[in-house]
């Protein structure tokens, strides 16, 4: 029987190389529509693989990565908009605003946990959620900030940047893929084990000599870096900022995509948010209710596959894969 890391690896490879075709496969195939939903759903699987890091890795189940999120969007927004910075600049601020905010977060909040680490985070999000609405000149209030795209590279007078299609697929895709590469990477070193040792069990870690508030400090800016990165790319994406986008129940959709997907493991946060997404998509061009499906079929996945598509898809591949006895 075919080893289930042989299937694993062979359907990697094949996801691969079809992500990396989707801007001239899809428009021969389907609607173009379809790659900008599919890189919205690879910016929003980054977004859920911060929520995955804190809960499936470290123990810690975050409402609050909406507030880095937003972070992000607004540094890239505010970049552009009032300071008048090009791509990579913004870019910068899209990112150092959210790791700054998620160090400052994390100084409290890591020092709490299970349903109280929940609540800070989510009284954290509120704060600065409101703090937008209300500083209009700054943040555009409920209107939001538009802006309009950068160049992102130039060679000659050619140019090159999130106005071609292409380049802006391929550009989401490459990030992505190199965090989750880096994240990757990250979970198999001594850190990533120290990570799982403090979810598994914190007493023990720390008995061990493991400095618990320290790792999951760490833990907490990493997760806010990814969050934060996600929403410099949704800015980008679609050339706006708004204060809804730090709202919780934006981390509640990306902790829903974690769960269903399989929490703990690398690729569930794509998966979960890759179903969500597209029954969305699907299913609101025939009916307004599509809540209701994607609801449903998040409960059917908790009942019947508690450890998420992920874990399933896993178990059954062992189970075919198995010695007949």
């Amino acid at each position: 029987m075919i080893a289930r890391t042989t299937i694993e690896r062979g359907l990697l490879w094949g996801t691969g190389a079809f992500l990396l075709s989707v801007p001239w496969l899809i428009p021969a195939l389907a609607d173009r529509f379809w790659v900008n939903v599919i890189a919205e759903i690879l910016i929003w699987s980054l977004f859920a693989s911060s929520v995955n890091l804190l809960f499936g890795y470290v123990g810690l189940l975050s409402f609050g990565q909406a507030l880095f999120f937003g972070f992000g969007m607004y540094g890239v927004a505010i970049g552009v908009e009032k300071l008048g910075l090009g791509f990579w600049p913004a870019l910068g601020l899209g990112v150092a605003a959210p790791v700054a905010m998620a160090f400052v977060a994390g100084v409290f909040a890591v020092r709490l946990t299970w349903h109280y680490f929940a609540i800070i985070t989510v009284v954290f999000s509120l704060i600065f959620y409101f703090l937008a609405l209300t500083m209009k000149p700054l943040t555009g209030g409920d209107d939001g900030i538009s802006f309009t795209l950068p160049s992102t590279f130039r060679f000659g007078a050619s140019e090159w940047g999130f106005a071609q299609e292409a380049f802006q697929y391929l550009f989401i895709l490459f990030t992505v893929a190199a965090c989750l590469y880096a994240m990757r990477r990250l979970l198999g070193s001594p850190l990533g084990k120290a990570f799982m040792a403090i979810r598994d069990n914190d007493v023990r870690a720390s008995l061990i000599g493991l400095n618990v508030y320290w790792l999951r400090l760490i833990a907490f800016v990493i997760a806010g870096f990814l969050a934060g990165l996600s929403g410099a790319l949704f800015a980008f994406f679609g050339r706006y900022a708004s204060a809804t986008y730090m709202f919780y129940h934006v981390s509640g959709e990306a902790v829903v995509w974690t769960i269903v997907g399989g929490a703990g493991t690398l690729l569930g946060p794509l998966v979960g948010t890759s179903l969500f997404i597209v029954i969305r998509e699907v299913v609101s061009t025939h009916w307004q209710h599509h809540s209701l499906i994607v609801g449903a079929v998040a409960i059917l996945i908790v009942i019947y596959a508690p450890r998420g598509v992920v874990g399933l898809w896993r178990d059954l591949l062992d189970r075919w894969s198995a010695p007949k006895s």
